[in-house]
């Protein structure tokens, strides 16, 4: 559904050329939903907005929906819906007024729009508030609106930029909630970008990771977690004097990557936390080394970046 290969896209400045994206290449499979992680400012939605024929890229290619985003991007928006960072409804315009006409830009008649507006609506549980103009609506309903108009002409592919950004705990979890219900509706495809570790991990079936303009990472959550940072296992010692023969046994623990010690406390990072550590109590045992507490933390998507980066994804994107 979606195909770009070295796609590039590089923006004049008065201090010179900057490389916003660079030599990106990705595929995006019929109904997978893909979120696009990074920080601000590396090229995530400088992508979407060449994907979307927003901006045309400075070199490379890309079709979406099989249609090339240069040479014939009114077939590229008749096949996707789009959802930017800001607020795409007019603010004095009635909610249902709005969806009637983003139906009728899509070419559908008065008869279909109104009737598909009312559809989503109900959909996005908007339907109390269709007289009500947009300025008067909450940040979250604000949102699900905007949602509503990038599906209102029933788009097979749905791009998503940052959507759930300065909306409350509560709000963002309604809002994913209902894209969630709408995808296994209807099947759609989803590209998504985000900084929110925990949406990209828990909604996205395959991460990709950008960073300075180059994709970094491009996995399920799952696997990059396990390959580029790893679980690791913390235990606590009943006699500091034998911290560095346990250290040693947890160095040589399978897929052992990098062990600490500190006091009483052991920590060590393997690929495999909670399969390894019955092994692993069971060789400290032997070495007659007791252990008191023994945990396993699974590592986050914000390791994983730390991992190929050396730097926070989460200090990144506050700098």
């Amino acid at each position: 559904m979606i195909h770009a290969r070295d796609l590039a896209r590089t923006f004049k400045t008065k201090a010179g050329s900057v490389e916003a994206v660079r030599g990106l290449s990705l595929d995006v499979a019929e109904g997978e939903l893909v979120a696009f992680l990074g920080p601000n400012g590396a090229g995530k939605s400088t992508a979407l907005r060449m994907l979307t024929t927003l901006l045309p890229p400075s070199s490379g290619s890309a079709s979406v929906g099989g249609h090339d985003v240069v040479s014939d991007p009114a077939a590229v928006r008749r096949q996707i819906g789009y959802v930017g960072q800001g607020t795409g409804s007019g603010p004095y315009h009635r909610v249902r007024d709005e969806l009637v006409s983003q139906g009728r830009a899509q070419r559908m008649s008065t008869m279909a729009a109104r009737k598909r507006a009312d559809e989503m609506l109900g959909m996005l549980e908007l339907d109390g508030l269709a007289d009500r103009p947009c300025a008067s609506l909450s940040g979250g309903q604000k949102r699900r609106l905007d949602v509503a108009l990038g599906l209102m002409h029933t788009p097979p592919i749905l791009f998503l930029d940052e959507p759930s950004t300065g909306l409350d705990p509560h709000s963002r979890a309604n809002l994913w909630d209902h894209i969630a219900r709408l995808r296994e509706a209807s099947g759609m495809t989803i590209f998504l970008t985000t900084h929110y570790l925990d949406e990209a991990d828990t909604m996205a079936e395959r991460v990709m990771v950008i960073d300075h303009g180059v994709m970094i990472a491009d996995d399920t959550p799952a696997r990059l977690k396990a390959d580029l940072a790893g679980d690791t296992i913390h235990i606590r010692l009943l006699c500091n004097d034998q911290l560095s023969h346990a250290a040693e046994i947890a160095r040589n623990l399978p897929d052992a990557r990098e062990a600490t010690a500190q006091g009483r406390d052991l920590a060590v990072t393997l690929r495999d936390g909670e399969a390894v550590l019955p092994e692993f109590i069971r060789r400290l045992h032997q070495s007659g080394i007791e252990a008191m507490s023994a945990r396993v933390v699974r590592p986050t998507l914000d390791d994983v970046f730390l991992g190929l980066t050396g730097r926070s994804l989460r200090e990144a994107v506050s700098a």
